[in-house]
């Protein structure tokens, strides 16, 4: 069944640029194997793949997500608002949820990152049990989807309207 799990997520990854697919495979291999109690739940959204981790099968419990977009690969601290950020790394403004984006696999070992999958380990509502084994769990898939590699084609210019309420 692990197999069957690992092929449906190769699927789900070769829709990216190669790019966007090596920094989303070596920040989940990182993930795994800085939590490798946890479950990995994978969610092939509309607008991104996303990888959550929690100590429980409950998503509600999730503390981290990886979410690959069609340009990066983005580290998410779900309950990244209460975190300590002295030099303001965090990106977000929402009441929950606070972001990395992760430019190169160095990113991910930094002392600020870190620092932040330290934290989101203390926030953890569920109880962490590292003498069992992680596993991923295709959680659910999005039949209507975002295309995951962006055309080359021409940047869309700003019309009137949207021009007029910048001004």
């Amino acid at each position: 069944m692990a197999a069957d799990v690992e092929k449906q997520i190769d699927g789900f990854l070769s829709a990216y640029l190669p790019e966007v697919e090596a920094a989303a495979r070596d920040a989940r291999r990182r993930m795994r194997k800085r939590l490798p109690d946890a479950f990995e739940m994978v969610y092939d959204n509309y607008n991104a793949l996303v990888f959550g981790y929690s100590f429980s099968e409950r998503p509600s419990e999730a503390i981290l997500s990886l979410a690959i977009m069609p340009q990066w690969v983005t580290l998410c601290f779900l309950f990244g608002a209460k975190f300590d950020d002295p030099k303001k790394i965090l990106r977000g403004e929402g009441n929950q949820v606070r972001n990395i984006r992760l430019g190169s696999p160095g990113d991910f070992d930094s002392e600020d990152v870190s620092g932040f999958i330290e934290q989101a380990i203390r926030t953890s509502p569920a109880t962490r049990d590292s003498k069992r084994p992680g596993t991923t769990v295709v959680r659910s898939i999005s039949k209507k989807q975002r295309p995951r590699r962006l055309s080359s084609g021409p940047k869309k210019t700003a019309t009137r309207r949207s021009a007029k309420k910048r001004a």
